[in-house]
């Protein structure tokens, strides 16, 4: 197969609609769009939303909460995926994203208790959990909050 011979599978495009080509096409004259009224006028037709002057419902329901845009966003991760690395490493937050454990810092990364860790290891995250500070030190590691 070559490039000149690819196609498209049949059915899947389908061939826009010529509207304004004369009577006998069904599509002439008013194009599909009736007698006179809004969404006969070019630029006619309403917003998102609006339903004909009545109430729109996005303003009907109740409203509850708000997004404090002051939260910080903090990555998580279990003391359980610290083991990929070997005794004495120091494991930093870029080192975290280097091996894949974590896809994006943000604003920074929380080391949570959850599994055991069986190296020792010097953490410098931004925040550690009492479980998992407990469970670094018990392995023979340091952390330090930086």
């Amino acid at each position: 197969m070559k490039l000149h011979e690819l196609k498209p599978a049949k059915g899947s495009r389908k061939s826009l609609k010529r509207v304004g080509r004369g009577m006998s096409s069904g599509t002439g004259k008013t194009s599909g769009r009736g007698h006179k009224g809004q969404n006969s006028r070019s630029g006619g037709g309403v917003r998102i939303g609006f339903e004909g002057g009545q109430m729109p419902l996005y303003r009907r329901i109740p409203k509850r909460g708000f997004t404090n845009i002051f939260a910080k966003e903090i990555v998580e991760v279990n003391v359980n995926r610290l083991n990929v690395f070997e005794d004495g490493t120091e494991v930093t937050e870029a080192l975290l994203k280097e091996r894949g454990i974590i896809s994006k810092t943000l604003d920074g990364v929380k080391v949570l208790g959850n599994g055991e860790l069986e190296k020792a290891l010097t953490i410098k995250v931004s925040r550690v959990s009492k479980s998992a500070k407990e469970k670094i030190e018990a392995a023979g590691g340091k952390v330090e909050v930086i």
